[in-house]
């Protein structure tokens, strides 16, 4: 009887803890769709809890421009090759002055003509700490262009990531949105994603789906080692929150941040995604919005393990 008493008592008890949980998930939902208002555009947002698999969306299957997040698939294409022995980190890329890019990273400002030699190792941290996009655009043709980082993207089931120009075109054609033609820059499908397919990603590389363990471990370290936007994901978490990621930027009101935080004590990891478009408010309101929602995450999970 009293066997009988406690299965009926669990019974009772585990629907109930079931739907409180999916009211508090529901909760927190409601509460970053507060936060994303900030923001000043649209936002997108992916969360999901590696070990339990609870999750969260909004507009998470909405297509926004990658920006430099489209470096995650460039890397994952050009280990591939690595992990297939086609090619070798170690292998030196000689840099020209006609392979520099604009906007983000050290090359464009450090460039020395007499010692233009650099190591694909070399160009891929600099691609995915400083977002260099001289590296980038030399990895991207390395890794075999838009053709093969797509093909990679569907062989590991990946929808809703379109890789499709060099990051100096990505640039150009946002510059001209800055000129006036924003509007049709956000129309076009080309270098966009949804939060949810960046997040699955991410995913994939942390479970060791994408890559050798070997080649994710190197992936992984360099993106823990992230050094821009500094005042997204981990703005506002505990001074020596682990978060490995990517960010993402354009002077077009185009803002993103994905990775993975590691939670405190034994809660685990939470994966997630912000993307922001068409933002009217500065950069550092953007960052503060992404900031304020990896924040109300960090704390839900932790408490919620």
């Amino acid at each position: 009887m009293i066997r009988l008493g406690l299965v009926l008592l669990f019974g009772f008890i585990a629907p109930a803890f079931a739907q409180q949980a999916e009211t508090s998930l529901a909760n927190l939902q409601a509460e970053i769709g507060r936060m994303a208002q900030s923001a000043g555009g649209s936002v997108g947002v992916a969360v999901r809890h590696i070990q339990t698999g609870r999750r969260l969306q909004i507009n998470g299957d909405g297509r926004f421009p990658m920006a430099s997040t489209v470096k995650i698939s460039i890397a994952v294409q050009l280990l591939t090759l690595v992990d297939e022995g086609k090619l070798s980190l170690d292998k030196i890329i000689t840099v020209r002055s006609s392979d520099m890019r604009q906007g983000s990273g050290t090359l464009v400002k450090t460039f020395d003509s007499s010692r233009p030699d650099y190591s694909v190792r070399s160009l891929l941290e600099l691609m995915l700490i400083d977002s260099d996009n001289s590296a980038t655009d030399m990895l991207f043709t390395e890794a075999g262009g838009s053709g093969a980082v797509m093909a990679r993207l569907q062989a590991l089931g990946v929808q809703g990531i379109s890789a499709d120009r060099p990051i100096g075109r990505v640039l150009d054609d946002a510059r001209r949105g800055r000129d006036g033609l924003a509007t049709g820059f956000f129309r076009d499908p080309r270098d966009t994603a949804t939060p949810a397919a960046l997040l699955e990603l991410v995913l994939k590389i942390w479970r060791r789906e994408a890559l050798s363990p070997e080649r994710t471990e190197l992936l992984l370290d360099i993106m823990y080692r992230c050094a821009t936007g500094r005042g997204r994901l981990p703005g506002l978490l505990p001074p020596g929150t682990k978060v490995a990621r990517k960010t993402g930027t354009l002077g077009v009101g185009v803002t993103n941040d994905v990775g993975i935080i590691t939670l405190p004590g034994d809660a685990g990891h939470v994966a997630i995604a912000v993307m922001i478009r068409e933002s009217v408010n500065n950069l550092p309101t953007q960052e503060r919005a992404i900031a304020e929602i990896a924040r109300a995450v960090y704390d839900y999970f932790a408490a919620n393990p």
